[in-house]
Protein backbone atom coordinates (compact mmCIF):
# COMPACT_ATOMS: atom_id res chain seq x y z
CA UNK A 1 0.00 0.00 0.00
CA UNK A 2 1.36 3.38 -1.14
CA UNK A 3 2.63 5.59 2.05
CA UNK A 4 1.01 8.83 0.56
CA UNK A 5 -1.25 10.89 2.54
CA UNK A 6 -4.33 13.13 0.86
CA UNK A 7 -5.67 14.99 3.90
CA UNK A 8 -9.43 15.05 3.66
CA UNK A 9 -9.80 19.00 4.14
CA UNK A 10 -8.54 19.27 1.38
CA UNK A 11 -11.54 17.72 -0.83
CA UNK A 12 -14.34 19.45 1.50
CA UNK A 13 -17.60 17.47 2.30
CA UNK A 14 -19.26 17.37 -1.34
CA UNK A 15 -15.74 16.73 -3.07
CA UNK A 16 -15.30 13.27 -0.17
CA UNK A 17 -19.04 12.31 -0.98
CA UNK A 18 -18.24 12.64 -4.68
CA UNK A 19 -14.63 10.74 -4.63
CA UNK A 20 -16.13 7.78 -2.35
CA UNK A 21 -19.75 7.28 -3.99
CA UNK A 22 -17.75 7.81 -7.89
CA UNK A 23 -17.91 3.93 -8.79
CA UNK A 24 -21.31 3.50 -6.97
CA UNK A 25 -24.06 1.39 -8.90
CA UNK A 26 -27.30 0.43 -8.46
CA UNK A 27 -28.68 -3.06 -8.06
CA UNK A 28 -31.93 -3.10 -7.26
CA UNK A 29 -35.10 -2.34 -8.92
CA UNK A 30 -36.49 -1.07 -6.05
CA UNK A 31 -33.35 1.50 -5.98
CA UNK A 32 -34.98 4.72 -8.68
CA UNK A 33 -32.30 7.56 -7.32
CA UNK A 34 -29.43 6.68 -5.13
CA UNK A 35 -26.68 9.02 -4.16
CA UNK A 36 -26.15 12.48 -5.01
CA UNK A 37 -29.80 14.04 -4.66
CA UNK A 38 -31.38 15.24 -1.08
CA UNK A 39 -32.88 11.90 -1.05
CA UNK A 40 -33.08 8.54 -2.09
CA UNK A 41 -36.05 7.46 -3.69
CA UNK A 42 -37.47 3.80 -3.57
CA UNK A 43 -40.56 1.49 -4.76
CA UNK A 44 -40.45 -1.78 -3.01
CA UNK A 45 -43.30 -2.50 -5.53
CA UNK A 46 -46.00 -3.82 -3.46
CA UNK A 47 -43.39 -5.28 -0.78
CA UNK A 48 -43.11 -4.61 2.72
CA UNK A 49 -40.38 -2.40 3.82
CA UNK A 50 -37.49 -3.86 6.77
CA UNK A 51 -35.96 -1.06 8.39
CA UNK A 52 -32.86 -1.28 10.73
CA UNK A 53 -30.55 1.05 12.19
CA UNK A 54 -26.84 0.14 13.72
CA UNK A 55 -23.82 2.24 15.20
CA UNK A 56 -20.15 1.22 15.58
CA UNK A 57 -18.22 3.40 17.40
CA UNK A 58 -14.52 3.19 17.93
CA UNK A 59 -13.27 2.02 20.86
CA UNK A 60 -16.47 0.13 21.65
CA UNK A 61 -17.64 -1.95 19.46
CA UNK A 62 -13.91 -2.20 17.31
CA UNK A 63 -10.27 -1.31 17.69
CA UNK A 64 -8.29 -0.20 14.90
CA UNK A 65 -5.27 -1.46 16.51
CA UNK A 66 -6.03 -5.12 15.15
CA UNK A 67 -8.91 -4.10 12.96
CA UNK A 68 -8.22 -3.20 8.81
CA UNK A 69 -10.33 -0.80 7.60
CA UNK A 70 -11.41 -2.90 5.10
CA UNK A 71 -12.78 -4.94 7.41
CA UNK A 72 -14.32 -2.94 9.35
CA UNK A 73 -16.07 -1.57 6.41
CA UNK A 74 -17.30 -4.69 5.38
CA UNK A 75 -18.43 -5.87 9.00
CA UNK A 76 -20.47 -2.17 9.31
CA UNK A 77 -22.89 -3.20 6.46
CA UNK A 78 -22.44 -7.30 7.34
CA UNK A 79 -23.96 -6.11 10.78
CA UNK A 80 -27.03 -4.18 9.86
CA UNK A 81 -28.07 -6.54 7.07
CA UNK A 82 -28.05 -9.84 9.23
CA UNK A 83 -30.57 -7.94 11.28
CA UNK A 84 -32.67 -7.64 7.97
CA UNK A 85 -32.36 -11.36 7.78
CA UNK A 86 -33.32 -11.95 10.93
CA UNK A 87 -36.85 -10.62 9.79
CA UNK A 88 -36.65 -13.16 7.01
CA UNK A 89 -36.14 -10.19 4.57
CA UNK A 90 -33.94 -9.37 1.72
CA UNK A 91 -31.92 -6.61 2.37
CA UNK A 92 -31.81 -4.08 -0.47
CA UNK A 93 -30.61 -0.59 0.45
CA UNK A 94 -28.15 0.75 3.01
CA UNK A 95 -27.48 4.53 4.12
CA UNK A 96 -23.81 5.03 5.70
CA UNK A 97 -22.74 7.88 7.95
CA UNK A 98 -19.36 8.36 9.61
CA UNK A 99 -17.79 10.93 11.91
CA UNK A 100 -13.71 11.05 11.86
CA UNK A 101 -11.02 12.69 12.96
CA UNK A 102 -8.45 14.10 10.97
CA UNK A 103 -5.75 11.36 12.10
CA UNK A 104 -7.91 9.55 8.84
CA UNK A 105 -6.40 10.00 5.64
CA UNK A 106 -8.47 9.59 1.90
CA UNK A 107 -6.27 6.76 1.83
CA UNK A 108 -7.68 5.53 4.83
CA UNK A 109 -11.47 6.47 3.97
CA UNK A 110 -10.60 4.62 0.56
CA UNK A 111 -9.63 1.71 2.05
CA UNK A 112 -13.01 1.77 4.90
CA UNK A 113 -15.28 2.22 1.46
CA UNK A 114 -13.51 -0.80 -0.18
CA UNK A 115 -14.88 -2.98 2.68
CA UNK A 116 -18.23 -1.34 2.56
CA UNK A 117 -18.82 -1.64 -1.39
CA UNK A 118 -17.49 -5.45 -1.29
CA UNK A 119 -20.07 -6.22 1.24
CA UNK A 120 -22.83 -4.96 -0.84
CA UNK A 121 -21.56 -7.02 -3.87
CA UNK A 122 -21.16 -10.13 -1.65
CA UNK A 123 -25.30 -9.09 -0.64
CA UNK A 124 -26.76 -7.69 -3.74
CA UNK A 125 -27.31 -4.22 -1.70
CA UNK A 126 -27.61 -0.74 -2.71
CA UNK A 127 -25.10 2.17 -0.61
CA UNK A 128 -28.08 4.85 -1.62
CA UNK A 129 -26.90 7.72 1.19
CA UNK A 130 -25.53 8.82 3.95
CA UNK A 131 -23.68 11.56 5.36
CA UNK A 132 -20.00 12.58 6.31
CA UNK A 133 -18.65 14.65 9.34
CA UNK A 134 -15.85 15.07 11.22
CA UNK A 135 -15.59 13.93 15.00
CA UNK A 136 -13.29 14.84 17.61
CA UNK A 137 -10.97 11.93 18.03
CA UNK A 138 -12.67 8.49 17.42
CA UNK A 139 -14.11 6.88 14.36
CA UNK A 140 -18.43 6.57 14.07
CA UNK A 141 -19.94 4.53 11.73
CA UNK A 142 -24.14 4.38 11.38
CA UNK A 143 -25.78 2.29 8.81
CA UNK A 144 -29.30 2.09 8.24
CA UNK A 145 -30.61 -1.07 6.40
CA UNK A 146 -33.50 -1.46 4.31
CA UNK A 147 -34.90 -4.57 3.15
CA UNK A 148 -38.24 -5.82 1.56
CA UNK A 149 -40.43 -8.75 2.36
CA UNK A 150 -43.90 -10.63 0.73
CA UNK A 151 -46.42 -8.51 3.01
CA UNK A 152 -47.10 -10.42 5.99
CA UNK A 153 -44.06 -12.86 5.94
CA UNK A 154 -41.51 -11.07 8.38
CA UNK A 155 -40.83 -13.31 11.46
CA UNK A 156 -40.68 -11.73 14.97
CA UNK A 157 -39.22 -12.37 17.97
CA UNK A 158 -42.70 -12.78 19.56
CA UNK A 159 -44.34 -15.76 17.91
CA UNK A 160 -42.52 -18.96 19.16
CA UNK A 161 -44.41 -21.48 19.87
CA UNK A 162 -44.52 -24.17 22.88
CA UNK A 163 -43.16 -27.49 21.69
CA UNK A 164 -41.47 -25.94 18.57
CA UNK A 165 -38.02 -26.69 17.90
CA UNK A 166 -34.93 -24.09 18.71
CA UNK A 167 -32.86 -23.90 15.96
CA UNK A 168 -29.19 -22.42 15.09
CA UNK A 169 -27.56 -21.64 11.97
CA UNK A 170 -23.39 -22.15 11.63
CA UNK A 171 -21.08 -22.57 14.65
CA UNK A 172 -21.54 -20.19 17.69
CA UNK A 173 -18.38 -19.04 20.04
CA UNK A 174 -15.74 -18.49 17.03
CA UNK A 175 -15.97 -14.67 17.21
CA UNK A 176 -15.47 -14.41 20.95
CA UNK A 177 -12.37 -16.65 20.67
CA UNK A 178 -10.81 -14.22 18.05
CA UNK A 179 -11.45 -10.81 20.04
CA UNK A 180 -9.71 -12.79 22.60
CA UNK A 181 -6.63 -13.65 20.94
CA UNK A 182 -6.58 -10.21 18.90
CA UNK A 183 -7.33 -8.75 22.84
CA UNK A 184 -3.80 -10.90 24.27
CA UNK A 185 -1.69 -9.84 21.53
CA UNK A 186 -2.54 -6.06 22.21
CA UNK A 187 -1.54 -6.58 25.29
CA UNK A 188 1.27 -8.38 24.86
CA UNK A 189 2.44 -5.87 21.80
CA UNK A 190 1.86 -2.66 24.65
CA UNK A 191 3.70 -4.61 27.32
CA UNK A 192 6.46 -5.60 25.11
CA UNK A 193 6.71 -4.73 21.85
CA UNK A 194 6.58 -8.24 20.56
CA UNK A 195 4.79 -8.94 16.89
CA UNK A 196 1.57 -10.78 17.45
CA UNK A 197 1.46 -14.10 17.08
CA UNK A 198 -1.67 -15.43 15.61
CA UNK A 199 -1.20 -18.75 15.65
CA UNK A 200 -2.31 -19.42 12.71
CA UNK A 201 -6.23 -18.86 14.27
CA UNK A 202 -7.53 -17.83 11.00
CA UNK A 203 -11.03 -19.21 11.68
CA UNK A 204 -11.33 -17.72 14.68
CA UNK A 205 -9.92 -14.45 13.43
CA UNK A 206 -11.95 -14.25 10.90
CA UNK A 207 -15.13 -14.94 12.43
CA UNK A 208 -14.77 -11.74 14.43
CA UNK A 209 -13.24 -9.43 12.08
CA UNK A 210 -15.10 -10.56 8.79
CA UNK A 211 -18.44 -12.13 9.73
CA UNK A 212 -21.01 -13.04 7.72
CA UNK A 213 -24.66 -12.66 7.14
CA UNK A 214 -26.66 -16.01 6.83
CA UNK A 215 -28.47 -15.28 3.17
CA UNK A 216 -28.02 -18.67 2.53
CA UNK A 217 -30.34 -19.64 5.55
CA UNK A 218 -33.13 -17.30 4.38
CA UNK A 219 -32.81 -18.56 0.65
CA UNK A 220 -33.27 -21.85 1.73
CA UNK A 221 -36.06 -21.14 3.94
CA UNK A 222 -37.91 -19.74 1.16
CA UNK A 223 -37.39 -22.37 -1.56
CA UNK A 224 -38.28 -25.07 0.94
CA UNK A 225 -41.62 -23.50 1.65
CA UNK A 226 -40.29 -23.48 5.38
CA UNK A 227 -41.77 -20.90 8.10
CA UNK A 228 -39.71 -20.22 11.17
CA UNK A 229 -41.88 -19.03 13.75
CA UNK A 230 -39.86 -16.90 15.41
CA UNK A 231 -36.09 -15.80 14.83
CA UNK A 232 -33.37 -13.25 16.14
CA UNK A 233 -29.63 -13.12 14.90
CA UNK A 234 -27.07 -14.05 17.44
CA UNK A 235 -25.05 -10.76 18.02
CA UNK A 236 -24.85 -11.09 21.30
CA UNK A 237 -24.71 -14.59 22.68
CA UNK A 238 -26.73 -17.63 22.16
CA UNK A 239 -28.11 -17.29 25.92
CA UNK A 240 -29.01 -13.75 25.56
CA UNK A 241 -30.74 -14.14 22.45
CA UNK A 242 -32.51 -17.22 23.37
CA UNK A 243 -33.89 -15.20 25.95
CA UNK A 244 -35.15 -12.70 23.90
CA UNK A 245 -37.27 -15.12 22.31
CA UNK A 246 -38.38 -16.61 25.63
CA UNK A 247 -39.35 -13.37 27.18
CA UNK A 248 -40.71 -12.00 23.86
CA UNK A 249 -42.94 -14.85 22.84
CA UNK A 250 -43.74 -15.57 27.03
CA UNK A 251 -42.17 -19.36 26.64
CA UNK A 252 -39.44 -21.07 28.33
CA UNK A 253 -36.74 -23.35 26.46
CA UNK A 254 -34.57 -26.66 27.37
CA UNK A 255 -31.04 -26.44 24.93
CA UNK A 256 -29.19 -29.59 25.20
CA UNK A 257 -25.30 -28.90 25.26
CA UNK A 258 -24.21 -31.65 23.33
CA UNK A 259 -25.85 -29.81 20.41
CA UNK A 260 -24.62 -26.72 20.36
CA UNK A 261 -22.84 -26.54 17.51
CA UNK A 262 -18.82 -25.34 17.97
CA UNK A 263 -16.00 -25.25 15.12
CA UNK A 264 -13.51 -27.70 15.72
CA UNK A 265 -10.80 -24.76 15.59
CA UNK A 266 -12.69 -22.31 17.96
CA UNK A 267 -13.40 -25.64 20.41
CA UNK A 268 -9.41 -26.35 20.32
CA UNK A 269 -8.83 -22.77 20.57
CA UNK A 270 -10.74 -22.69 23.69
CA UNK A 271 -9.68 -25.66 25.60
CA UNK A 272 -5.63 -24.18 24.96
CA UNK A 273 -6.79 -21.26 27.11
CA UNK A 274 -8.14 -23.34 29.61
CA UNK A 275 -11.69 -21.71 28.57
CA UNK A 276 -14.93 -23.69 28.23
CA UNK A 277 -15.86 -24.07 24.14
CA UNK A 278 -19.81 -24.01 25.58
CA UNK A 279 -19.33 -20.55 27.63
CA UNK A 280 -17.94 -19.27 24.39
CA UNK A 281 -20.69 -19.94 22.46
CA UNK A 282 -23.56 -18.81 24.92
CA UNK A 283 -22.37 -15.67 26.38
CA UNK A 284 -19.66 -15.04 23.29
CA UNK A 285 -21.23 -12.52 21.11
CA UNK A 286 -20.72 -11.38 17.31
CA UNK A 287 -21.43 -14.56 15.42
CA UNK A 288 -24.37 -12.95 13.22
CA UNK A 289 -26.04 -16.76 12.99
CA UNK A 290 -29.63 -16.85 12.57
CA UNK A 291 -31.60 -18.50 15.77
CA UNK A 292 -34.87 -19.53 15.46
CA UNK A 293 -38.13 -21.53 16.03
CA UNK A 294 -39.70 -23.73 13.89
CA UNK A 295 -42.43 -26.23 14.14
CA UNK A 296 -41.89 -29.70 14.58
CA UNK A 297 -43.76 -30.57 11.22
CA UNK A 298 -40.56 -28.56 9.61
CA UNK A 299 -38.25 -30.99 10.87
CA UNK A 300 -37.98 -33.15 7.92
CA UNK A 301 -37.28 -30.31 5.58
CA UNK A 302 -34.16 -29.29 7.76
CA UNK A 303 -32.34 -32.19 8.02
CA UNK A 304 -30.88 -32.57 5.14
CA UNK A 305 -28.54 -28.69 5.80
CA UNK A 306 -25.47 -29.03 7.21
CA UNK A 307 -25.59 -25.66 8.44
CA UNK A 308 -28.92 -26.09 10.41
CA UNK A 309 -28.50 -27.26 14.62
CA UNK A 310 -31.54 -28.50 15.98
CA UNK A 311 -30.34 -27.98 19.78
CA UNK A 312 -33.69 -27.66 22.14
CA UNK A 313 -37.41 -27.29 22.17
CA UNK A 314 -39.37 -24.51 23.64
CA UNK A 315 -41.51 -25.27 26.72
CA UNK A 316 -44.30 -23.44 28.56
CA UNK A 317 -43.19 -19.95 30.97
CA UNK A 318 -43.34 -22.05 34.25
CA UNK A 319 -40.93 -24.51 32.98
CA UNK A 320 -38.02 -21.63 32.61
CA UNK A 321 -35.17 -21.45 30.50
CA UNK A 322 -32.56 -24.12 30.97
CA UNK A 323 -29.37 -26.02 29.59
CA UNK A 324 -28.80 -30.11 30.07
CA UNK A 325 -25.17 -30.50 30.45
CA UNK A 326 -23.36 -33.28 28.61
CA UNK A 327 -23.34 -35.14 32.05
CA UNK A 328 -27.32 -35.32 32.35
CA UNK A 329 -27.27 -31.99 34.59
CA UNK A 330 -29.72 -29.50 34.36
CA UNK A 331 -28.94 -25.81 34.91
CA UNK A 332 -30.69 -21.70 34.42
CA UNK A 333 -29.95 -20.63 31.39
CA UNK A 334 -28.65 -17.20 31.72
CA UNK A 335 -28.15 -13.94 30.38
CA UNK A 336 -23.94 -13.53 30.26
CA UNK A 337 -23.67 -12.24 26.62
CA UNK A 338 -21.94 -9.52 25.45
CA UNK A 339 -23.01 -5.80 26.96
CA UNK A 340 -21.63 -3.12 24.69
CA UNK A 341 -23.07 -0.58 27.07
CA UNK A 342 -21.21 -2.42 29.50
CA UNK A 343 -17.52 -3.62 27.73
CA UNK A 344 -15.18 -5.61 30.06
CA UNK A 345 -12.01 -3.76 31.52
CA UNK A 346 -9.25 -4.71 28.71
Amino acid sequence: MSSERTEITSLGEFGLIDHLTQNNETKNASTVLSVGDDAAVLDHFGKQIVISTDMLVEGIHFDLMYTPLKHLGYKSVVVNISDIYAMNATPTQITLSIAFSNRFSLEAMDEFYEGVYAACERYGVDLVGGDTTSSQKGFVISVTAIGEITPDTFVKRSTAKKSDLLCVSGFLGGAFLGLTILEREKRIFAETGAQPDLENQAYIVGRLLKPEARKDIVEFFAENKIMPTSMIDVSDGLSSEALHICKESNLGCVIYEDKIPIHEDARQFAYSLELDPTACALSGGEDYELLFTLSQTDHDKIVLNEQISVIGYMTEAEEGTHIITRGGNKHKLVAQGWNHMNPPSQ
